[in-house]
């Protein structure tokens, strides 16, 4: 794949040929920009041979010429594409479909040369087909590797209903990309952001924080309405199987627009998802609001990159119980203007911490870089809301002037009169058996956190010596430590003290449940995570899984031979 600043060289300086000779709304070809007469002097020269061979003429960049016309998507009424003319950037020139407000038919987007897709607003996948009825595929959307969907206004936001699913699944040579209007027509810098909502699963899984406030929480009458959205986009229910599609190799940049008051999307959201939902490498870039946030539900996540994320990189709320492995983060230095932002918030809401089921989120091999300028912004781990949490074979990088790298608030999330020095490989502990879905204390095993002057922080009922406890710095036997120096290679690649520490094998847990089973899952769920012999979410130089499908930025540059930056777009 050619180098990207070479691409980008090119481009410019055919972009200002091609400008000599065009309006406004015109890109000429390469070479169309007008003759070039060159007058040599041939007095008294004498004429250099031919070579031999001829050399190869030094290969240039196309820009992207508009398809003729849109593809047709569907045959019901509501459901076809808009042609919207064409809309120019630095990349070239590109027809813009845009798609309808809703999807009433199953709908396939191809990807085309010079074609892009135009969300003008909300774009809902079918109607809510409610918390009790059963079955995925009354509408799906479906999208071919290549495709690029951007948001034609700020408000534009991607609403998957209950009862509806989508097939977004990309390669790693060709991801799938949402992303803005500015980002088409290269108006976008490293710090861009909040300029479009965002992707929302809704699914019929398991929620707390009823809306209704005498529903019984985990029942199909426990419902909620998505945050930030103005119409009804609901979701909760009983079903914690079902699957709300599919997105794999994935970007989506420049999201987390406010939609009402004080509420803003992130660029990915689930919202009572079922287990057979899949997400598979799935990179957000420059979110103003979380990078990603799980609203209940079943959720299983592998090969996560956040970058540059506003507030939470990885939030979750309301009962979900999730498993996650592989996971870069890299806050964007100077971006934490809310003065709360965090690696990872965990919570459900305080006042109903014993609703049932209690949130339980497993996150094994995790690279955390936590960049503040905001005193303000407390921890970079903050769990409270009476979660459930382990944390396993991670680094965390939150040195000064971060004040902290953990923060437990709340006696019911640290659990300190029920379950001290509880075993993260038999989470069966007192309250169990009374079926109150308490898991116990959070677990560390394996984790290096490099930390500011006070690593721990309690709050609400929680010391800071309880906090440190409950990590267990001073126990040997977890390999967990609050003085680590890293030494990665290429900002996030292991290293040698990352290589040295031990890592505890994960195969055997599942966020689904609490007790281990002889088949390796928990709970009669199916396995989740790798067993591994490594800490850190990239083992080694050999370790490419974040390769390709990613895009590259000032805050983390992911190395050659992916889309380039993300301020541009990729022309596959």
């Amino acid at each position: 794949m050619m180098n990207s600043n070479l691409r980008r060289m090119l481009i410019a300086t055919t972009s200002i040929v091609a400008l000599s000779g065009c309006g406004a709304n015109d890109i000429a070809s390469p070479g169309t920009g007008g003759n070039v007469t060159i007058n040599n002097n041939t007095t008294n020269v004498t004429p250099a041979p031919t070579p031999t061979p001829t050399p190869t003429p030094t290969p240039t960049v196309a820009l992207v010429t508009p398809a003729a016309g849109c593809p047709t998507i569907s045959n019901n009424a509501g459901s076809t594409l808009t042609d919207s003319g064409t809309i120019n950037g630095p990349t070239g020139t590109y027809r813009v479909c845009t798609l309808p407000a809703r999807l009433n038919a199953s709908a396939l987007l191809p990807r085309l040369a010079g074609v892009l897709y135009q969300m003008n607003g909300r774009v809902d996948v079918g109607t809510d087909q409610g918390a009790t009825t059963t079955g995925t595929t009354n509408v799906v959307l479906t999208i071919e590797p290549g495709v690029i969907i951007y948001a034609g206004t700020g408000t534009s936001w991607l609403a998957v209903n209950r009862g509806n699913s989508i097939q977004a699944v990309g390669t790693a040579t060709q991801p799938i990309i949402f992303t803005s209007r500015d980002n088409v027509q290269g108006l976008n810098t490293d710090t861009s952001s909040g300029q479009w909502g965002g992707v929302v699963l809704m699914g019929r899984g398991q929620i707390t924080d009823c809306a209704a406030s005498l529903a019984t929480p985990g029942t199909t009458a426990c419902e909620r309405q998505t945050e930030g959205a103005i119409d009804p986009a609901v979701y909760g229910g009983a079903n914690n199987a079902e699957s709300s599609g599919r997105m794999s190799f994935v970007q989506i940049r420049y999201s987390g627009f406010i939609l009402s008051a004080n509420s803003e999307l992130q660029a990915l959201t689930t919202e009572g998802t079922g287990s057979g939902t899949v997400l598979n490498n799935i990179m957000s870039f420059n979110s103003s609001d979380d990078a990603a946030e799980f609203f209940g539900g079943r959720v299983n996540m592998r090969f996560y990159v956040a970058v540059g994320a506003e507030d939470d990189n990885l939030d979750t709320d309301t009962g979900v119980k999730a498993n996650f492995q592989y996971v870069l983060v890299a806050q964007r230095a100077g971006s934490d203007s809310r003065g709360t932002d965090a690696i990872i918030e965990a919570d459900s809401d305080n006042a109903v911490d014993s609703d049932l089921p209690r949130q339980n989120v497993i996150v094994s091999n995790f690279t955390f870089f936590h960049r503040v300028n905001n005193a303000s912004d407390l921890s970079a781990i903050l769990l409270r809301g009476g979660t459930d949490y382990t944390l396993l074979n991670g680094f965390v990088v939150a040195p000064t002037p971060s004040p902290s790298c953990l923060r437990i608030s709340r006696a019911a999330t640290a659990d300190t009169v029920a379950s001290p020095g509880v075993n993260a490989t038999n989470r069966a502990v007192a309250g169990a058996t009374t079926g109150n879905d308490e898991l116990g204390a959070p677990v560390f095993r394996s984790v290096q956190m490099q930390c500011g002057a006070t690593p721990f922080l309690g709050a609400n009922g929680v010391t800071n010596q309880q906090v440190m406890d409950i990590f267990g710095a001073s126990t040997a036997a977890n390999n967990n430590s609050a003085a680590y120096t890293p030494s990665f290679t290429g900002t996030f690649i292991n290293g040698a003290t990352e290589t040295a520490v031990p890592a505890f094998n994960p195969s055997a847990l599942h966020a689904a449940s609490g007790i281990p089973s002889a088949t390796g899952g928990l709970g009669g769920q199916p396995a989740f995570f790798d067993a591994v012999t490594y800490a850190g979410a990239v083992r080694n130089a050999t370790d490419t899984w974040y390769t390709q499908w990613t895009c590259n930025s000032s805050t983390l540059n992911l190395g050659t031979g992916n889309t380039g930056l993300c301020t541009s777009l990729p022309t596959f």
